[in-house]
């Protein structure tokens, strides 16, 4: 099985995302089919590693809390495009994170990055430190708990990093 489809995750998600995209018929199910074998042998060629998940509990509440905030992120963007005399005090940002795992802080960029108003600007993996865009910053110390505390610790947990 691994063989034919090293990375079987990947290419049902791809099948299952092909399927949503296009619709669902014999002939999309095929070409959908086709495009998920074909990028599971891509990968195989990357060599990426493969994530161990120690927490397989944590992952609906992240993804939760990562719905909801991405909610209120467009909310909270959407007024300050759309409500005159509101002036976003944009700003940049250090964060000192704990996490290492790759897959860790690959899923955390995705997620400050699909908040409209966050963006990961850069991290450097000797400190351990991220440089994170804020368009409206309040409060420093409030980002930097709120990513700590409700994306990075959720991921140090999935991905082994701290006891469950």
């Amino acid at each position: 099985m691994t063989r034919l489809l090293p990375y079987p995750l990947l290419s049902l998600s791809l099948l299952v995302m092909w399927l949503l995209l296009n619709g669902v018929s014999a002939g999309q199910f095929a070409l959908g089919w086709f495009v998920a074998i074909f990028a599971s042998w891509s990968m195989r060629a990357l060599k990426p590693s493969k994530p161990r998940i120690r927490c397989w509990r944590m992952i609906p509440v992240l993804f939760v809390r990562v719905f909801i905030d991405v909610i209120g992120s467009n909310i909270d963007a959407a007024r300050l495009i759309l409500i005159p005399g509101k002036r976003p005090r944009s700003a940049f940002l250090r964060i000192r994170l704990a996490l290492r795992d790759p897959t860790g802080l690959s899923a955390l960029a995705v997620i400050l990055t699909a908040m409209p108003g966050t963006a990961w600007i850069e991290y450097n993996a000797r400190s351990g430190e991220l440089l994170l865009h804020v368009l409206d910053m309040h409060d420093r110390r409030y980002w930097r708990e709120l990513i700590k505390k409700r994306y990075e610790q959720p991921l140090r947990e999935i991905f082994g990093e701290i006891g469950e």
